[in-house]
């Protein structure tokens, strides 16, 4: 079993590393799962947006083309130039930096952490500090789940890496994330669950 589950594993990361030029250097997920969907039909046009962790830029521009006035923030300084190379907009800016000490020290209407928060180790300190420097009235949240599929914790009965991404220091279920937030001071006015992962609309 460990060694089927090993094999599965370096498969998984090699299916991920092909799937961003089959997407055309988007991974096909994004396309397949109305990846960008979940954002723009919850923000409001003209809405002061700080995608967080922006990556290539790919969200935060939809967003810019659907009206809202968009700042993409990246730790990878050779993220944010191909998000410049590829994405130019009136409304959209990308700037190279890591949260929360980089994040803009002004008014957000909304806030989003797409796949961001797994990688960051005091998350409650993390949401804090953003929400302080931005008074965002909303955020949107995306995060893996823990019990995704019963193999997650059969690898960790065979101690074996679980989690999806080796720099993940968390993956959640429902309840833990209903708790991380609620430690942060933020009330959950959405929560659905899609391909193992927790999408939420979040304020503080």
């Amino acid at each position: 079993m460990r060694g089927l589950l090993a094999i599965e594993h370096d498969v998984e990361a090699y299916i991920n590393q092909v799937a961003l030029p089959y997407g055309g250097g988007l991974h096909v997920k994004q396309r397949l799962i109305d990846y960008d969907g979940f954002f723009l039909r919850r923000m409001r046009p003209g809405e002061q947006v700080l995608d967080i962790g922006c990556g290539w830029g790919n969200v935060a521009h939809a967003l810019a083309e659907a009206g809202g006035i968009v700042t993409g923030l990246d730790a990878s300084p050779d993220r944010v130039r191909e998000a410049n190379g590829r994405f130019q907009h009136p409304r959209l800016a990308f700037v190279n930096g890591t949260a929360p000490q980089d994040v803009p020290a002004r008014r957000f209407d909304l806030v989003i952490a797409s796949n961001v928060l797994e990688h960051v180790e005091h998350r409650r300190e993390f949401l804090q500090q953003i929400q302080e420097r931005t008074s965002a009235g909303r955020w949107l949240i995306r995060v893996p789940m823990a019990d995704r599929d019963w193999r997650v914790p059969l690898r960790r009965e065979l101690d074996l890496p679980h989690f999806s991404d080796p720099t993940h220091f968390t993956e959640y279920t429902r309840e833990s994330f209903e708790r991380e937030m609620a430690d942060a001071g933020f009330a959950i006015r959405h929560l659905q669950i899609n391909w193992g992962e927790i999408w939420a609309e979040v304020a503080a």
